[in-house]
């Protein structure tokens, strides 16, 4: 028994270097990301023009017009993607699970390119909310579409029914695309940007999403025991299907609200929440504060190679997480062929 504390305490402590390392890793990326892009700008820049703002620089108008609402949307949005993937893997128990499973993304960008089609010249700010629009409908279709079977929603029937409409959702956006010459309008939805982020975009998506990822923290629990198996959570008293309809709800918020303001960024609700397991363990109340500072990470990291790989031209964000995203999907599907 002397060495139990001993053990604990090693490991509370192991846990909070992670956090205090990811943290800095962040702040230190958020910097970075700043400060460097077509034009080069000095850390004292970024600092002055942060904290001492003199709208007759020009240096300080790149800073604060351009970067900084960029970069703090690739944090917001990141964090959300990621938080969102956690939650689709703990309530599907589907280690390849991310937001594409509920076909959000599929049902924003097949919304985007109807507008396209219906109502060319839509302001930015209303082909937001049409985006979120989308999201919200196609995961409800599937949510009703997993229901209906006998016995109700399972991760199974969720996770299929997601595939199938996703599926299909793609299937009519690539057909109104086609029809209308919509490629090159739809183009950045599909791959995903935040060079159009600007000051009143920011202000309508990070308040939702940093509410949003405040309210998941009370889901980490009964999320950590559905991940252990549904006979298990319901032996210890957790409602089954209460929990799944908020953890979905949260999920919507989180990847719609994105995924309207940004495209469709794949890959970082599949990556980041294999990370934080493997660096501190299978309680989602550390994983998904976990996820929200790796997912900011990446996303962060993503758009500043986006920016400098070819200045003063700009890759697709969703290209630049492509690159970590595909081998390790591939390294996960070969991973669980081998379980099987």
């Amino acid at each position: 028994m002397p060495h139990r504390p001993t053990n604990q305490r090693k490991s509370t402590v192991t846990v909070s270097l992670l956090f205090l390392s990811a943290i800095s890793v962040l702040l230190i990326s958020l910097c970075v990301s700043i400060s460097l892009g077509a034009k080069f700008l000095s850390l004292e820049t970024v600092w002055t023009a942060v904290f001492q703002y003199n709208s007759t620089l020009t240096s300080h108008q790149i800073i604060h017009e351009l970067r900084l609402p960029r970069v703090i949307a690739a944090a917001v949005v990141g964090a959300a993607f990621a938080v969102a993937g956690a939650l689709m893997q703990g309530i599907t128990r589907n280690p390849l699970a991310d937001t594409g499973v509920l076909g959000i993304n599929a049902g924003a960008t097949f919304m985007v390119a109807l507008s396209f089609a219906l109502w060319p010249g839509l302001p930015y700010a209303s082909l937001m909310g049409l985006s979120f629009v989308g999201a919200v409908l196609s995961t409800c279709f599937i949510f009703v579409l997993g229901s209906a079977a006998p016995g109700g929603l399972s991760s199974i029937r969720l996770t299929v029914a997601g595939a199938v409409v996703a599926a299909m959702l793609s299937s009519l956006s690539s057909g109104i695309a086609i029809y209308f010459d919509l490629s090159q309008d739809l183009a950045f939805w599909y791959a995903g940007g935040f060079g159009g982020m600007e000051w009143r975009h920011l202000k309508m998506i990070a308040p939702v999403l940093l509410i949003t990822l405040i309210l998941t923290m009370p889901l980490a629990r009964r999320i950590s025991l559905m991940s252990l198996g549904e006979e298990v959570a319901q032996g210890l008293g957790i409602n089954i299907r209460w929990t799944r309809l908020l953890a979905l709800t949260v999920v919507v918020v989180l990847a719609g609200v994105s995924v309207s303001a940004v495209g469709s960024i794949g890959f970082v609700g599949l990556v980041i929440p294999h990370i934080s397991r493997k660096l501190v363990g299978v309680d989602y109340r550390l994983i998904i504060p976990m996820s929200s500072l790796l997912g900011a990470i990446l996303l962060v990291l993503a758009d500043l190679g986006s920016r400098i790989v070819n200045p003063p031209e700009e890759l697709a964000v969703g290209i630049m997480v492509a690159f970590v995203g595909v081998p390790f999907f591939l390294y996960l599907a070969r991973k669980e062929r081998r379980a099987l």
